[in-house]
């Protein structure tokens, strides 16, 4: 498995995360069997949240890999805070207390990144620095990053943070890509036109923040994954021919495409089925050409102006 620093940071991990977030439905054994299989596979970062299971997945991940020092050296952890019942809180009580309950549930001393979890409006930026500073002075988080935010909104709290942010979440797939589209179709009038993200994608590269893809085997908001969907099948026709000639799954081929963008991109794989994460772990090993990306791209319906 290749690796990469996160950001400028480093925070040296695999180019490929495994996504805990539905851990808390499986079995101990299955759990266990999963992260393994992760493991043996070269993915040593996992991607929590506190509110994945109300907690559950944290608690079942530590009990799975048998938590201690030995084993905790081995693999890097970062999780999410931020998203309460019916709101976000992104207010300093809130974060610090979210940590140690994170901390406790993962049976470890500290996390190797701290994310926050979608935007809160209501944020108070000075608060946020103060909660990170908490907690980097205690040693309970070493890095820090946002999710689903905007440039402006990352600019706002840099205005008082003392860390630099290294990683941003947000969704990025063949079938949900609106982080190129509005790039590929500048000054123009069609759909794929408008800027819905601030030009994210440009500021990230820019700034040097790492941006982890979450769901790229997805469509929509959580609709359903495009692989064998019949309404992508000029998509799954391309990605069917590309595993062939490569050797690999259509899955992996899809997660090489996001590889593949310069911008250095980390997909999280957020499948629970072991052998799909070794298989889609391959990824790592393939490098698509230009015309191959771009044949990927239009066949999922995106069109070049």
């Amino acid at each position: 498995m290749r690796q990469m620093n996160i950001g400028t940071s480093n925070l040296r991990t695999s180019v490929l995360s495994l996504g805990c977030m539905r851990i808390a439905e499986m079995e101990l054994k299955d759990a266990s069997h999963l992260i393994g299989t992760a493991l043996e596979s070269g993915i040593n970062l996992f991607d929590h949240a506190d509110i994945y299971g109300n907690g559950k997945s944290e608690e079942l991940f530590a009990e799975a890999v048998e938590m201690r020092p030995s084993v905790r050296e081995q693999m890097f952890i970062q999780s999410k805070c931020g998203i309460r019942s019916g709101s976000f809180d992104f207010s300093k009580e809130h974060i610090v207390t979210s940590v140690d309950g994170i901390l406790k549930r993962l049976n470890t001393d500290y996390l190797d990144m701290l994310i926050l979890h979608r935007p809160d409006t209501l944020v108070e930026p000075e608060e946020v620095a103060s909660a990170f500073d908490q907690l980097q002075h205690e040693g309970k988080v070493r890095f820090f990053g946002v999710s689903n935010q905007n440039p402006m909104q990352i600019e706002l709290l840099n205005k008082s943070l003392n860390q630099q942010l290294i990683v941003n979440q947000l969704q990025f797939g063949p079938a949900f890509s609106g982080m190129v589209d509005a790039g590929l179709h500048v000054n123009m009038l069609d759909q794929a036109a408008i800027n819905r993200d601030g030009g994210i994608l440009d500021y990230c590269r820019l700034k040097e923040i790492t941006i982890q893809t979450w769901s790229p085997l997805q469509y929509g908001f959580f609709a359903g994954t495009f692989l064998n969907d019949e309404a992508y099948p000029e998509l799954n026709a391309v990605l069917n021919r590309l595993s062939e000639e490569k050797s690999v799954t259509s899955a992996a081929i899809a997660i090489a495409w996001v590889l593949r963008h310069p911008a250095q991109m980390q997909p999280v794989l957020g499948s629970t089925n072991a052998q799909r994460v070794a298989e889609m772990a391959k990824a790592s090993e393939i490098t698509l050409s230009r015309e191959e990306w771009y044949q990927i791209y239009t066949a999922a319906g995106n069109i070049l102006p």
